[in-house]
């Protein structure tokens, strides 16, 4: 089992940033993978960023590239997500979610383990 909590959501003007965290715990196996994801209201969920546990490899989407960087301190079980030159459109429920073996750039359902969220609301 992974337990993930996540942290540092709130409301912020376009062009501002924001440095999410996601404390995780539980079984090291269960999280060599680790991504945020997003949903906005109305939308499917959408990855944000991803990241393997050991080699730090990165994965964005597209939308995100060169504003946002996730990032990870294993001493501290504690995923990052950085953001940058924030836009409206990035307004969305983030959630920090989790998974086991090598293929960090996996589709969504294929992450197990997932935190309650952390909102962002950017505004114009």
């Amino acid at each position: 089992q992974v337990h993930l909590v996540e942290s540092g959501g709130d409301s912020v003007q376009a062009g501002g940033s924001l440095r999410l965290s996601c404390a995780a715990s539980g079984s090291t196996n269960g999280r060599s993978c680790m991504g945020w994801f997003r949903q906005a209201p109305g939308k499917e969920r959408e990855g944000v960023a991803r990241i393997s546990t050991v080699g730090a490899n990165t994965y964005y989407a597209d939308s995100v590239k060169g504003r946002f960087t996730i990032s990870q301190d294993n001493a501290k079980n504690t995923l990052y997500l950085q953001m940058n030159s924030l836009k409206p459109e990035d307004t969305a429920m983030y959630y920090c979610a989790a998974k086991s073996g090598s293929w960090c750039d996996a589709p969504e359902y294929m992450y197990t383990y997932w935190g309650q969220g952390t909102q962002v609301t950017v505004s114009s």
